[in-house]
């Protein structure tokens, strides 16, 4: 049986596990169903009113805090040595999921890996979804201290980026964009939110899913030879 891919999903700001995986299930089955979706809820209970009250049930968490303008951040140390002690019990990942401040988060990990600063008992992640994401150090965010090299130089990690026509970020997505080697998109008409799929982004989510897999595939048996 074909080994699934391994995906660590990151949820939004003041969101939870189980609210990202009711909004990942929409989407078909023959892009769910090629990958095994492990849903983590942030360290952090939310430190105010969530937007998504009245739509999802609480509990609701956060990955890290900050303060009104996001120039300085709070538990950010805390909240990877959280992740990375959730992989160790639970991996190896292959890749990362994240939407909004979970895609924040997820666009860093490769170049914090890279810089040997965060998740260093860990593989390296070999792909990364980013939904409504933005970059530390783009229009929207500052820097914390262990990202601050995690944008130094262009990142060589296979990146998928769905960026909303009315999403607000907007402009940080497109961004973050420039930080990839390769990146692939995926547009959509939606604002900050994780889209239906439609024909063709579908095809290029089941695209970017097969290449990856191949990869994986490939590295194993040269592993195993």
């Amino acid at each position: 049986m074909e080994k699934k891919l391994r995906i660590l999903c990151l949820h939004g700001f003041r969101g939870s596990g189980e609210i990202l995986k009711k909004l990942i299930l929409r989407w078909p089955e023959s892009v769910t169903g090629k990958l095994d979706l492990v849903y983590l809820d942030a360290p952090f209970p939310a430190q105010g009113k969530s937007a998504l009250e009245g739509y999802f049930d609480p509990p609701y968490f956060e990955w890290f805090q900050s303060n009104k303008d996001f120039t300085e951040f709070y538990k950010f140390e805390e909240c990877l040595e959280y992740i990375e002690d959730f992989m160790l019990k639970h991996g190896p990942f292959d890749g990362v999921l994240g939407f909004s401040q979970g895609a924040v988060l997820g666009a860093a990990i490769p170049g914090m890996q890279r810089e040997g600063v965060a998740l260093t008992k860990v593989p390296e992640i070999k792909f990364v979804i980013l939904i409504s994401g933005a970059k530390f150090g783009g229009p929207s965010f500052g820097v914390p201290k262990l990202a601050a090299n995690a944008f130094s130089s262009p990142i060589n990690c296979p990146s998928l980026h769905l960026l909303g026509e009315t999403d607000y970020q907007k402009k940080d997505g497109e961004i973050l964009l420039e930080c990839f080697v390769d990146p692939q998109v995926i547009h959509h008409s939606k604002g900050h939110t994780i889209p239906k799929l439609d024909d063709s982004s579908l095809a290029v989510m089941l695209g970017f899913i097969e290449k990856n897999s191949t990869t994986l595939r490939q590295d194993t048996s040269v592993l195993t030879v």
